[in-house]
């Protein structure tokens, strides 16, 4: 990431173009941060007048295509993605299962509430849109809805107040997937009683 980092600051005027292919590598599953890229483009854009705009679209436009490229991984390799060893440990079938119904019971609110989760769960939750066989027509609104949300709230955070926020927004990632985990769990011992 460093090596990334350094190679954007050296060629300022191409930085919108690397953020943006970084970024569509994420959609691979290489581990390239979303909300570091953000970040950094953010930053730059701050410090460099008249490139908010080039800096803003690169990394909507590299979030949002790294979305769709890991959707039709999932949706045309199938089970068969999980042989490679980049995919390999991201989601079980058991994962799959659950998050297809979360795709299905919550539709739009799942791909909200999950760009948002850290710790890796947005690519997994775009493969598993891809794997279930969700439209991709509802796909491709819905993540564009909470790309839209999730890229223009850190932007501008970051863009206004630079390193200052980072641990804010951490703490308030962590907080989100804690309440999201604590609502499956809460949902799944609700069932199990509903059964028993």
């Amino acid at each position: 990431m460093e090596d990334l980092i350094a190679l954007i600051q050296a060629n300022i005027d191409y930085a919108p173009w690397i953020i943006f292919a970084a970024l569509l590598l994420a959609g691979f599953n290489i581990p390239v941060s979303e909300d570091g890229m953000i970040f950094i483009s953010a930053l730059l854009a701050s410090n460099h007048p008249g490139t908010r705009l080039p800096f803003f679209l690169g990394v909507y436009a590299g979030a949002y295509f790294s979305d769709v490229i890991c959707y039709w991984l999932g949706r045309l390799l199938g089970p068969k993605l999980f042989r490679i060893r980049l995919f390999a440990n991201m989601a079980s079938p058991e994962k799959i299962e659950k998050v297809a119904y979360y795709f299905e019971r919550y539709g739009v609110l799942t791909l909200i509430v999950g760009r948002f989760i850290p710790f890796g769960v947005r690519n997994a939750m775009f493969l598993t849109a891809g794997l279930s066989k969700m439209n991709f027509i509802k796909f491709a609104l819905a993540d564009w809805l909470a790309c839209s949300i999730s890229v223009m709230t850190y932007f501008y955070l970051y863009y206004q107040y630079g390193e200052a926020v980072i641990d804010t927004v951490k703490e308030a990632n962590i907080i989100i997937f804690s309440v999201a985990f604590i609502g499956v769990v809460g949902y799944l011992i609700y069932r199990r009683h509903q059964k028993a």
